[in-house]
This record gives structure tokens, C-alpha cells and sequence, in this order.
């Protein structure tokens, strides 16, 4: 009995003051159950993912940026440079050019009259509401700047979204507002976006109403995962490491994890797995869909090293708690990391990539 007590913490909070921060709190109160597993997310993410050798990706599904997470959170983590790659739902970087346009999103209540919000030309999002011309100014956005020469050709979700983010900084610069859009944060530091479904958001039917005239662009699907897997492969090969944190499930989780098993099953070389796993879910692993997939079942699959189970965790709670006070501890703590810039790499990590897929001859 004492065997297996050894070295573990005993519990013995002190009470909640006025004064506490939220580095005690998490650290000095966030003990057992979900709330001990979201303190030990935010520990494995300041003390280890955040070194200046690990790669950094996330996905990020569920409306967060219309809840204005993007703002709150994501844009601190891009400009502090503890990001470094992301894959999202199209819905949310749509939504994302809401704020960046200068139109305005309300906190509501999700108990409202629906035919009457459908007459009031309201749009709901559970709790949150806004007009429907925000749609259709944003819509109107980005058709605008989508036909632009420098759209016209076939391109990767990444260089899509980092010419709408050049677009939605000179936005917010003539508008006289700032860190308003991921977008534009995530053009500024160079930090490629990716999304896994690109015609499934009202970017993508944007760009599908563009493609009925003379439209020339593509997206490019398999530059995508060639290149989120080259991203991954060079900070391996380098000697780094690589973490994911995964923010919900769906595609844009497997969009991540599948870098691995595209290196190792499909392109043969040689590669063990994410090092660094945390999940923010809401979902049962039990039904077998891969929002509620853990980190334990992804080894199976090759995506996480076996080696780093010890420094996986998966938080059964919503994203719209999590990722704040996540947020709120790195912060705290004044963590900072030098921008590694991938976007202006893509190309040269992908020739690398190519180049030892050919010399292994497979």
C-alpha cells in the first residue's frame, strides 16, 4: 500500500482567497476528476511543449471563434509563439473574418424563438447572435478579395488562408483595430493554417460560387497533407520533438494525427509518432468515433509515440472552459517562444520530405 502511495501528491488545498491567481489555482486546487486532468494539460504544455525543439500543432473544431476564443486565446498563443501549425473547420475562419470586418457578434440565449429570430433576420449559434447581413458582408468580403489575381491558380488551404489574413490585417488597420483576427495574427507570424474539409464552410461555397465564372482556384487537397506531414517529419528528423494539442475531435483532430501514419504506412520512412498529446473533448470513447478517440488508441494507429503515453492526457470538458484557463496559465507564467515561421518553409521542408521518399525508393 505505502509502495504505491509513494511520491504522490497529497490532498490538501488550501481555501480559495481573493487573491488567488490562476497559476495557484490551477496548480493548488485543480486536484482530481477533470479538473486534476486539465491541470496536468497545462502543466505538459508549459513545461514541455513549449521548448523552443517541439513542433506545435493544433486543431480547433467546435464554433470557438464566434464565442470569441480566437480573440481570448488563440491569437495570444500565435503572437507568443507558442503555435506553430493549425488545422481548423473552414467554419471557424470564416467566422473569424467577422471580427476582423468590424461587425459585431452578441452573447444571447440559446432558449430563443427561433421562427421569430428567422423573421428579425437574426442568425443563432446556440447563445450567440448576429445579423444576417454579417454573412452576407463577409460573404461579399471574400469573394471580392478571392477574385484577386494572386488568387488565380491552385493553391494549398495554407496559402489561402495567409493571403485572407494579408487581407483581413489591412482590414483591421484601416478600421484602427488590432488583434482581432486569427487570421491576420496568424499572416503576421507566419504560422501556415490548414483546414481538412475545404468546401464544407461558407469559404468553400464561396469559392465554389467564384468557380461557376472564370475562377481559377483550387485548393489543393494532397498539398495539404504532404505538407502538414513535412512539417511534422523535419522537426523529427531534426532531433525536436512533436506536440499536438487537439481542440474537439472530427476531421480537423485526424488532420494532425494523420501526419504520422502518412510519414511511416504511406510514404515508408521511418518516424514513431506525436510525442506531446492533449485533448480538450466533450465525447465518449466508447462509441468509436474519433472525437472521443484517446491518445492510448492512437499508438495502435502509429500516430502517438508509445514511448510518450505518460505525457498524454485527454480533458473530458468543453473547449470554451479549457482552453481559457489554459491560456490564462502559459500567460501567467510569461511563456514566450521565438516564431518559428513555417509558412515561408513550406516549400523547402516539403522538397526535403520528397527527397528522402525518393532516396528510401519507395
Amino acid at each position: 500500500m505505502k509502495k504505491l502511495l509513494a511520491g504522490k501528491e497529497k490532498i490538501d488545498p488550501e481555501p480559495i482567497k481573493r487573491s488567488i491567481s490562476v497559476i495557484d489555482l490551477i496548480d493548488k486546487t485543480f486536484l482530481a476528476y477533470n479538473a486534476g486532468r486539465l491541470r496536468e494539460a497545462s502543466q505538459i504544455f508549459l513545461q514541455k511543449m513549449l521548448k523552443q525543439d517541439v513542433l506545435v500543432g493544433m486543431s480547433i473544431t467546435g464554433a470557438l471563434t464566434p464565442a470569441g476564443l480566437g480573440i481570448s486565446c488563440l491569437i495570444p498563443l500565435i503572437k507568443n509563439g507558442l503555435v506553430d501549425w493549425m488545422v481548423s473547420t473552414g467554419a471557424n475562419l470564416y467566422h473569424d473574418l467577422h471580427f476582423s470586418l468590424g461587425k459585431s457578434l452578441y452573447a444571447g440565449s440559446p432558449y430563443c424563438d427561433d421562427t421569430e429570430l428567422k423573421k428579425q433576420g437574426i442568425i443563432r449559434i446556440y447563445d450567440i447572435l448576429f445579423e444576417y447581413d454579417v454573412l452576407l458582408s463577409t460573404d461579399r468580403f471574400i469573394r471580392t478579395v478571392m477574385s484577386g489575381a494572386e488568387f488565380q491558380h491552385e493553391m494549398g488551404s495554407a496559402e489561402l488562408h495567409y493571403l485572407l489574413g494579408k487581407y483581413c490585417a489591412e482590414r483591421e488597420k484601416k478600421l484602427g483595430v488590432k488583434d482581432r483576427s486569427l487570421l491576420s495574427a496568424a499572416y503576421t507570424h507566419k504560422v501556415p493554417v490548414y483546414t481538412s474539409s475545404p468546401g464544407d464552410s461558407s469559404i468553400g461555397m464561396n469559392i465554389a460560387a467564384l468557380d461557376l465564372g472564370n475562377s481559377r482556384l483550387k485548393i489543393d487537397t494532397s498539398l495539404d497533407v504532404n505538407e502538414t506531414a513535412a512539417l511534422v517529419y523535419h522537426a523529427k528528423k531534426c532531433g525536436g520533438k512533436s506536440a499536438v494539442i487537439l481542440l474537439g475531435g472530427g476531421s480537423p483532430k485526424n488532420f494532425v494525427l494523420q501526419t504520422e501514419p502518412h510519414i511511416q504506412e504511406i510514404l515508408g520512412l521511418r518516424e514513431v509518432g506525436h510525442d506531446y498529446f492533449i485533448q480538450i473533448t466533450d465525447a465518449r470513447p466508447d462509441t468509436g468515433g474519433l472525437s472521443g478517440a484517446t491518445p492510448s488508441e492512437a499508438v495502435s494507429w502509429g500516430k502517438v509515440n508509445p514511448g510518450s503515453l505518460p505525457d498524454s492526457v485527454v480533458v473530458y470538458t468543453d473547449t470554451t472552459i479549457a482552453l481559457p484557463l489554459m491560456t490564462a496559465y502559459v500567460i501567467a507564467h510569461g511563456k514566450k517562444r521565438a516564431h518559428k515561421r513555417l509558412y515561408d518553409k513550406r516549400a523547402d521542408l516539403l522538397s526535403a520530405l520528397k527527397r528522402d521518399w525518393k532516396k528510401a525508393g519507395k
